[in-house]
């Protein structure tokens, strides 16, 4: 069939946040078809359940270019570029003006949960003839299962609601499912619309990274108004220096900021540490909870009221069995991402650019994009999502030299495992940090770009 009369393709896209609805303009602007499918109620789902938490970058840095084209139709206002949002503000002033007010909005059906992906007439072994079949996506959204046909699947569902559990060796804890009503996991509004269940009681928060020290920053903050309430911070490493993170060395000042302020609370001793505590057991004492580190007979114990389990999340790929993946095997994300994000070699938390070369697999035309690309790791920028979708969009066009393109320069996260800041131009080009041929990058500041 001549390319001027060609079937537009449809492209569906698997969740409704930043890095979802990014993806839907761009493949707008290529001249294809976006459908989004979003579980929630209304998009942003996942951003709303930590709406009362600032980010950590200017909105500068959050802000898709082709949402901002396609807002700019409407007569948006664009918010200060210096301005740092919170998730609620992201919501209101950028994600539901993009799916409301735009050519966007009879593209994006709500309340819409993908159950399983597939091709048509093809399961998982077959080969001959798969790349051409469609694929299949099924959904349920309160009238019964949907079906969706599609030339290309986006899965930008990202990882908030698939919590990795209490338990030190990724499997929950043991008794952590009988004490669900005493756990919460992520970033709950210990001062806002969760406040009653932590004023006055004693919390313990289990993690080391940044949702671990917000919430126990904002505990300390509880802690003034309702002095009865005590903190205990759980952490399964040694060194809880490690948290604190760059302070004024970290070019994103809002990341570093929050990991001085915690260190200053930690050193004045308005924070309880448990170092090398490695949760096992859980169980209900009384009105308490009583928290395991060790075996059950001879390990250490903390006992509180409720507990936090800011632990990072992982990917959800139960729903994606017939499709053909590779993942890394540790950190479930596509293999060449591994060694740039595995947190046992980085302690920071920006990647190179990258796009659809990267993140391609083994399925034709199924690409994971946003925060699930990551897979495990736990650092992640709105902005290097934005990326993977332009190259991705372009990649589903046919628009292979603008895929292999990066338009993209990302701010450096400050002090991480890289090369000195006086190392030799061939140290750095050796590095983590050292930019392919094809990529742009932020001036080096001794910090590594992981």
């Amino acid at each position: 069939m001549p390319d001027s009369i060609a079937r537009t393709k449809t492209v569906a896209i698997l969740g409704a946040g930043p890095v979802g609805l990014a993806a839907a303009a761009h493949v707008l602007e290529r001249g294809l078809e976006p459908v989004v499918l979003e579980a929630g109620p209304t998009v942003g789902h996942a951003v709303r359940q930590w709406s009362h938490v600032q980010v950590f970058s200017p909105w500068e840095y959050n802000i898709d270019k082709a949402a901002e084209r396609l807002l700019a139709e409407t007569g948006w206002n664009k918010p200060q570029p210096d301005h740092y949002p919170t998730g609620a503000e992201l919501l209101e002033q950028y994600l539901e003006p993009l799916a409301t007010r735009t050519r966007l909005k009879d593209r994006i059906r709500t309340a819409s949960t993908v159950t399983s992906v597939g091709r048509v007439g093809f399961d998982k072994v077959k080969t001959k003839g798969r790349e051409a079949a469609p694929f299949e996506i099924r959904y349920q959204n309160g009238k019964g299962p949907e079906t969706l046909r599609a030339d290309a699947v986006i899965d930008a569902t990202g990882t908030w609601f698939s919590p990795n559990p209490a338990g030190a060796n990724g499997l929950p804890a043991i008794g952590e499912s009988e004490v669900q009503d005493r756990i919460a996991y992520g970033m709950p509004d210990v001062l806002g619309r969760d406040r009653a269940r932590y004023a006055g009681r004693s919390v313990a928060v289990l993690g080391g990274g940044h949702s671990a020290i917000g919430t126990l920053i904002d505990l300390a903050k509880l802690k003034d108004e309702a002095p009865t309430t005590e903190i205990v911070w759980l952490l399964r490493g040694e060194n809880p220096e490690k948290s604190f993170g760059g302070g004024a060395a970290d070019q994103l000042a809002a990341r570093g900021a929050l990991g001085s302020a915690f260190g200053a609370l930690v050193a004045a001793g308005k924070i309880r540490s448990e170092t090398g505590f490695r949760v096992s057991h859980v169980s209900r004492d009384g009105e308490h909870l009583r928290i395991g580190g060790g075996s059950a007979c001879c390990g250490r114990y903390v006992t509180v009221n409720e507990l936090v389990v800011s632990t990072g999340f992982r990917p959800d790929l139960d729903f994606l069995r017939e499709v053909r993946l590779s993942l890394d095997p540790s950190l479930e994300c596509p293999p060449s991402l591994a060694p740039l994000i595995d947190p046992n070699l980085h302690s920071c938390g920006t990647v190179r650019p990258h796009g659809a070369r990267e993140l391609a697999q083994p399925e034709p035309g199924f690409y994971f994009a946003g925060m699930k690309s990551y897979g495990r790791a736990p650092t992640f920028l709105m902005l290097t999502g934005y990326e993977q979708v332009r190259s991705i969009a372009a990649e589903i066009a046919g628009d292979h030299e603008a895929a292999r393109r990066v338009e993209l320069v990302l701010p450096e996260t400050g002090v991480c495992n890289g090369p000195a800041p006086s190392a030799s131009p061939e140290a750095a080009a050796s590095s983590c940090c050292a930019p392919q041929a094809e990529t742009t990058v932020a001036p080096k500041s001794g910090a590594c770009c992981g």
